[in-house]
Parts: C-alpha cells; structure tokens; sequence
C-alpha cells in the first residue's frame, strides 16, 4: 500500500509528469484556471492612498491583484483608511505586510511574531475574511523570519528578488517575482539612463511573456505610488492592464488563489493507467493530457 501510495503522489508531485506505457509515455501537465498555461500575478505593498487608482484600474480591465498592506498605517497620511479596505479590495486579495513596515531581519522572534500576528488579526477584521498571504518589508527575511512565521497561518511569503523568468515557485515561503513593474526603473533617483534599460528590459519580459506558448507565471510587484512623478507612468501602467487584459490565454489570479489551485493539482488521485482522476478539492482543477485540456470538477473522479 505504500509503494503504491508513493507511485501515485510522484505521478502529480510537479506541474509535468511521466509514465511509461507500451513504450510511450502519457503524460499530464497542469494548466492554470480555465485552462489556460499562462497566468498573471499583480503584487503591490504598503497600502498608500494611491492603490485606490490602482485598484480602480484593474478592476477596468479585468484583473485581480494581492495587495500587502501595513494596518498600523492606516488613517494617516499618504495611507488608505480603514473604513474603505472591505470595499476597495473587494474581488482582491489583502495579505500581511507586517503592522508597521519593519526590517524584520533586525527584530526578535518575538517581535517578528508581533508584526506579522497583529497585521494579519487587523486585516481580517477590517476585510471579514481569513488572510494567508505575506509579503517581506522591503524584501528582508533569513532563516530566523522563516522559522517565526511558520505556524502564524501564512502560506506563502513574497520577496522582491525578480527571477526574470516565469517558473513556478517551488518554496511559497521564498516567494521570487519575476519582476518589479518598470523593471527597477525609477529606483534610482534622477537617473535616465538607467530607467531607460529598465524599462527596456521589462518590455522585453512582457514581450516573451505575450508570446510564451508554454507554462508560464508573470508574477509582476511594485508599489502604486511609484506611478506618480515624472513621466508618463499610469499611462504606461494602464497600457500594460490593457495589454495583459487583451490576452485570452491569460488566467489573471491572486497569489493565495494560485496556491490553493496548485495544491488541489499536486493533491489529485490518478490511477496507475491514467484513466481515472479524482478531485478531492473544491477547486476546479485544469490538466492537459496528450494535447486534450480536461477539466477535474472539484470533488469529482472523471474517466479519461
């Protein structure tokens, strides 16, 4: 029984997996939502009054964000007000951005515990839902933060070391964007040159991205407020929404929902010929199987 166990988990334990038969091999790929092999992740952090723009924006073309914001900022300057946060980030999702915006390397266990525990509580209040999500203030985290957050109801941390590529993250407590919006651009004060090859190389990105025909994450994170200043950078902000909304082989998702769905994959019940799939989720879960798409209804087996 645990040999056979074992055989079934290994046959869905990554988004691809083989098996051979007759001398061939069938193989079942995971697809995101709606079947489609290519999905976008809008990440922003803080909370600044300027995500109300932002959120406006989205919610124009379509498109979910995860927003990770500091509760004791809010009601003063520059933030948003707790009042608005239920309906402003409704069909979005509010995660952890610790209460009050620390370097959590520099603190206690303790302390880290207090951030992160007191932001979450605050947030739940505030929304009316659980919140399982997390991303590092100003992208510090070691073994220790790690080790402390573990237990704290977080199910995946976000970093801010861009990959520049589109792989599925294997660690959710080390969670690496592809990239920051604008690439770094405007990081650097006064520095054209600089937020010209930025800019450049994050057209490039979502070049490869458009043009993508394999699985592929484009897991994008800033902050809206970068889109003031000089330039013309909600124009270009919006012009990206539009682009990405354009896109029918796009799954715009939030990150909890992207790891709740890949959960549900890693955790189907396929049979040793691949004929028979069980869905013990409440997701509905996509594959592709010898170039057929097939849809797992959640808490369904299907024969195939």
């Amino acid at each position: 029984m645990l040999l056979v166990s074992l055989l079934l988990h290994s046959q869905i334990s990554n988004a691809q997996s083989d098996i051979d038969k007759s001398s061939s091999a069938i193989k079942i790929e995971m697809l995101f939502p709606e079947g489609k092999h290519k999905a976008l992740i809008l990440s922003f952090d803080d909370g600044n009054t300027q995500d109300r723009k932002l959120v406006k924006l989205f919610n124009n073309y379509g498109l979910k964000g995860t927003f990770h914001l500091n509760s004791n900022k809010f009601d003063t300057k520059g933030y948003l007000s707790k009042s608005e946060i239920k309906s402003l980030f409704k069909g979005h999702e509010v995660s952890v951005h610790s209460a009050n915006h620390p370097a959590l390397t520099a603190l206690s266990t303790i302390d880290i515990i207090y951030e992160v525990v007191e932001d979450r509580k605050e947030l739940e209040q505030l929304t009316g839902s659980i919140v399982r999500g997390m991303a590092y203030p100003f992208g510090n985290f070691n073994d220790k933060v790690i080790n402390a957050i573990t237990g704290l109801g977080i199910e995946y941390a976000r970093t801010v070391n861009d990959t520049y590529n589109f792989s599925i993250p294997t660690n959710y407590l080390k969670w690496d964007p592809s990239i920051h919006q604008f690439g770094r651009a405007f990081f650097i004060p006064n520095n054209p040159e600089n937020d010209k090859k930025e800019i450049t190389a994050f057209n490039k990105l979502v070049d490869n991205f458009v043009q993508s025909d394999t699985l592929a994450l484009f897991d994008l994170w800033g902050h809206s407020w970068e889109n003031d200043g000089d330039g013309n950078r909600w124009e270009a902000m919006e012009e990206f929404c539009k682009r990405m909304s354009a896109q029918k082989d796009i799954c715009s998702i939030t990150q909890i929902d992207l790891v709740d769905y890949i959960n549900a994959y890693k955790n189907l019940k396929i049979s040793v010929d691949k004929k028979h799939i069980k869905n013990l989720s409440s997701t509905d879960v996509y594959i592709k199987k010898e170039d057929k798409v097939i849809k797992i209804p959640a808490g369904v087996e299907i024969s195939i």
